[in-house]
């Protein structure tokens, strides 16, 4: 068994990929946008070789976020978003989509994270990637070790996240993921927010959005 370890977990009405990051030398992991269904996550994160050291948000749209608050709660772990997202969106009924969808909730993330920045955390780094467009301060999250991208709702599988929400920009969005994530690795593996998994060289030559298809 590889020591790093990627697994997912699609939860909530809106059929959202939740990440877990897992090292299982040190059994310690991280989840990424931790959808919903709290009960399912702190069964997991209840489970020897899992212990839950933080939660990062790609974006803070709900259907990202219902489970946080009862995670923190349970597991007493840091929040971490980017600087834009915790600004503009994350407390913002009506920018987080919450309240027009039934479910009003607000966060505030304990770490803010700039582009660029590097986090090291059970035992491997992270490289934080600024990727406005979706959201205003939407941000995709790099693993060299695995070759691996968490990319939220900036990239999907010959697609794109929506712009037309609060603080979204279609040309912001194309620019992001061009000059962003279309400059790493093409063997990277893609995790988007919905639907299936991708590799950055697939996209690169098949999204007709983005891509050169």
């Amino acid at each position: 068994m590889a020591a790093l370890e990627i697994f997912q977990k699609t939860l909530g009405d809106m059929g959202t990929n939740c990440y877990i990051l897992v090292n299982h030398d040190i059994g310690e992991c991280i989840v990424f946008d931790p959808a919903a269904e709290a009960e399912v996550l702190k069964e997991i994160f209840s489970t020897p070789g899992f212990q839950l050291k933080a939660i990062f948000l790609t974006h803070g749209h709900y259907d990202h976020i219902g489970a946080v608050k009862e995670l923190k709660d349970a597991f007493h772990v840091p929040l971490y978003a980017s600087k834009e997202e915790n600004d503009k969106v994350l407390g913002k009924l009506d920018v987080n989509l919450s309240s027009m969808f039934g479910f009003p909730m607000t966060l505030k993330a304990d770490e803010e994270l700039s582009d660029g920045q590097k986090v090291e955390i059970i035992g491997t780094t992270l490289t934080c990637i600024l990727t406005p467009g979706h959201t205003a301060g939407g941000m995709c999250y790099y693993n060299e070790e695995l070759g691996s991208l968490i990319a939220g709702d900036t990239l999907f599988c010959n697609s794109v996240g929506r712009t037309d929400f609060p603080t979204g920009s279609a040309s912001t969005l194309i620019r992001s993921i061009r000059e962003k994530l279309f400059t790493l690795p093409e063997d990277t593996k893609v995790f988007p927010g919905h639907m299936n998994s991708t590799t950055i060289a697939w996209e690169k030559e098949n999204n007709m959005i983005c891509g050169g298809a």
